[in-house]
């Protein structure tokens, strides 16, 4: 068994590695470019919704387990549009919020990584065995949640398995780069 602490080192260099990596593939790859598109009439659909307060809504709305069993809830289901958004409240253009909060998730991915690793390999733990257990619990945290959007939001397939890959990509970094710097 190998403590936490003793893994800080390849803990913050992962989760270095993988935000420069993500940099890169949002940046400069442009494979997420489509991710998403605007609406028509974008400032019709801006002014139709000015009044609505920041937080998460559905369209339509039914409200409770009998009420999506109603017929009225049923034809508007039918009649469509369904709409499943986020509201955020107007900003300045800034990425600073959003990049903080994703360092420390790749932080959070790679002490994850640690654990598991940690727990299950002794010190000196050959390569491979310390980059299938990083690798597979960081494919976890990075990847697999991507696909309840596209089960329960219907957020696009393609999206999910972009995002899939993106986490694949990260996942391989952090198994290397554990692998790498496990201690002996």
């Amino acid at each position: 068994m190998v403590s936490l602490m003793s893994l800080m080192i390849p803990i913050v260099v992962s989760a270095v590695l993988v935000f420069i990596a993500s940099s890169i593939i949002h940046m400069f790859l442009g494979y997420h470019a489509n991710d998403f598109v605007a609406v028509p009439d974008e400032d019709a659909v801006r002014r139709a919704l000015s009044t609505v307060p920041p937080g998460e809504y559905g369209v339509p709305y039914a409200g409770s387990m009998a009420a999506m069993k109603s017929a009225e809830f049923t034809e508007k289901m039918k009649a469509g549009p369904v709409v499943l958004m986020t509201v955020s409240p107007g900003a300045a253009p800034t990425m600073s919020r959003e990049l903080t909060l994703w360092f420390v998730f790749c932080l959070v991915v790679s002490i994850f990584a640690g654990y598991v690793a940690g727990r299950a390999l002794p010190l000196g733990a050959d390569y491979l065995d310390v980059f299938r257990f990083a690798g597979t619990t960081a494919f976890a945290g990075y990847a697999l949640a991507q696909w309840q959007n596209t089960i329960w939001y219907r957020r696009s397939a393609m999206t999910s398995l972009k995002n899939t890959f993106d986490g694949l990509i990260y996942a391989l970094i952090t198994a290397g780069v554990f692998g790498w710097l496990w201690p002996s």
